[in-house]
């Protein structure tokens, strides 16, 4: 099953598909202004929704990349995530933890998840892209996801600066707190982000 063609030439992502007037007024630099803020406000919504876990909470954070690269495209899919990124360096509260953000939060056991994003968000893009098979979708979705959670887990084990004082807490215990706990929501975020990218298209396709 193909995902729908559907003005191929004029919309190269799924938002411009959605709001072909919006996206085909506005100047260009406008439009991305606006969908990389739209964008980075979502991420961080999705951050404030999360189970509490140590050392790494549950968010929602990665199904929102995925769904920012497919439906942005992968260059402002990036973007957002990098936006949303550079105002947590900034100071502003846009983590999932509460009370904390600056560089320091960056170095801590959410930092590779967190930088991981970007590219996770690109890799997204590319592969969702219009006419892109289902399955071209899914590989790249999964792809992505377990970027996020390669690096996540390379930095919890080998960079991660701790409260007690620690740098990292080795490979196999990263594993077993950063990565086990989250498959089986990794897989179900990528089931829905593909979903509903597909959605989004079949649904574009019979207006």
């Amino acid at each position: 099953m193909a995902l729908p063609r559907t003005h191929a030439a004029q919309t190269p992502a799924l938002i411009d598909a959605a709001l072909p007037r919006m996206t085909g007024r506005m100047p260009v630099w406008v439009r991305s202004l606006v969908l990389v803020a739209a964008g980075s406000l979502l991420l961080t919504l999705s951050a404030k929704v999360q189970v509490p876990m140590w050392p790494v909470p549950m968010t929602m954070q990665s199904f929102v990349v995925l769904f920012l690269g497919a439906a942005l495209g992968p260059r402002l899919g990036a973007a957002s995530v990098a936006f949303y990124l550079a105002q947590g360096l900034a100071g502003l509260p846009v983590f999932a933890m509460p009370g904390t953000a600056g560089p320091v939060y960056l170095l801590g056991s959410t930092g590779g998840f967190l930088l991981s994003f970007i590219p996770a968000a690109y890799l997204a893009g590319l592969f969702a892209a219009r006419g892109a098979s289902l399955l071209k979708v899914t590989v790249g979705m999964t792809i992505a996801h377990a970027l996020i959670l390669a690096v996540g887990m390379a930095w919890l084990a080998f960079v991660a600066q701790l409260a007690s004082g620690a740098t990292g807490i080795g490979l196999s215990r990263a594993f077993a707190v950063g990565v086990q706990p989250f498959i089986v929501g990794s897989v179900v975020k990528v089931a829905l982000a593909t979903a509903l990218v597909a959605a989004g298209w079949i649904a574009l396709r019979r207006r």
